[in-house]
């Protein structure tokens, strides 16, 4: 006889990763809850600038397969941009070329070399999702709790605390003191969001002499600027010093930008791994724990891939 309770999930983690989990492992018919430390709009995700391209993710093969799985259902969700949160919009990924781009590239819409007047160096231009992450966030939320989901808010400080079946281990940064595992570290990011002057198109940019990597994402109703790569720094409160830096890069690359009134400043702290970490655990007990943390911030990009395999990783006949 079965189990009744076999079907029960426990998804600890309420960030992007978590929360597109639980609404698919929801919306295939299985009894969800999420456990949450604070609010989606709290957590990480919700300060990540959100534009779709896999970089700086690994392993690259498997980054680039969940990637392109997700920019699938980023295209059918910009159809409803107000409510999704997402977008599609066109822009320039400078210092960047497409022989240098695997045949991943071929999938992504729009895309080819830049022009001089688009940008001054070797880029290019495509037309990416780039979502609007408390818009989002609240809309997977809703998603959720309509495919019969709960949330329930919860510190955890133990996973063995989290008594289902089935617990997926969505915690991002928490990993590194949960599970534990040290690999996982913050790599800060700060950003500053200004009123739009009226920019239209994203820009990323990097300086390989400088360390730097700037960008201009442009929302319904802000401008967010950045940023910041800083490797195991902790600290949440904004820099002054740094917020000025951010708008003077930027505006080096888009005039328009000087002057334009600051609105806010943001940090979050990026769950950088050497390698995602998505994979079954069966405990001694024989229940079973997904991990599926260490995105880094490539978790937009890669979060419905990820969360399609996460849930298939739960089934009873998955494989370790």
């Amino acid at each position: 006889m079965e189990n009744p309770r076999s079907g029960e999930v426990i998804v600890v983690g309420s960030g992007v990763i978590g929360l597109t989990t639980a609404v698919v492992l929801a919306e295939s018919g299985r009894q969800v809850r999420v456990w949450a430390r604070e609010a989606a709009e709290r957590t990480t995700s919700a300060v990540a600038g959100a534009l779709w391209w896999p970089y700086r993710i690994e392993p690259k093969a498997l980054a680039r397969e969940w990637a392109l799985e997700s920019l699938s259902v980023y295209e059918e969700l910009a159809v409803r941009p107000e409510e999704t949160g997402v977008r599609m919009v066109e822009g320039v990924q400078g210092e960047s070329r497409l022989d240098e781009l695997g045949p991943w590239a071929a999938r992504v819409p729009g895309l080819r070399a830049s022009t001089a007047e688009e940008y001054a160096g070797t880029g290019l231009w495509a037309r990416l999702p780039l979502v609007d992450m408390p818009v989002h966030l609240g809309w997977l939320r809703e998603r959720f709790v309509k495919a019969g989901g709960t949330i329930e808010a919860r510190t955890v400080t133990d996973l063995a605390e989290a008594e289902a079946p089935v617990v997926v281990n969505c915690t991002g940064l928490g990993a590194r003191e949960l599970v534990p595992d040290p690999t996982v570290r913050p790599v800060r990011g700060q950003l500053v969001i200004v009123e739009n002057p009226g920019i239209r198109t994203w820009l990323v940019s990097t300086d390989a002499d400088a360390g730097t990597t700037t960008y201009v994402f442009p929302q319904p109703d802000r401008l967010v600027l950045g940023g910041t790569t800083e490797d195991d720094v902790w600290s949440l409160t904004p820099d002054p010093a740094v917020a000025a830096e951010i708008v003077e890069r930027c505006a080096a690359l888009r005039p328009e930008i000087a002057g334009a009134r600051v609105l806010d400043h943001r940090v979050g702290l990026r769950p950088v791994r050497d390698t995602v970490r998505l994979e079954r655990e069966v405990l001694p007990d024989g229940r079973v724990l997904v991990h599926n943390y260490g995105h880094g911030g490539a978790g937009v990009t890669v979060a419905w891939g990820c969360a399609r395999k996460a849930a298939g990783l739960t089934r009873p006949t998955a494989s370790a």
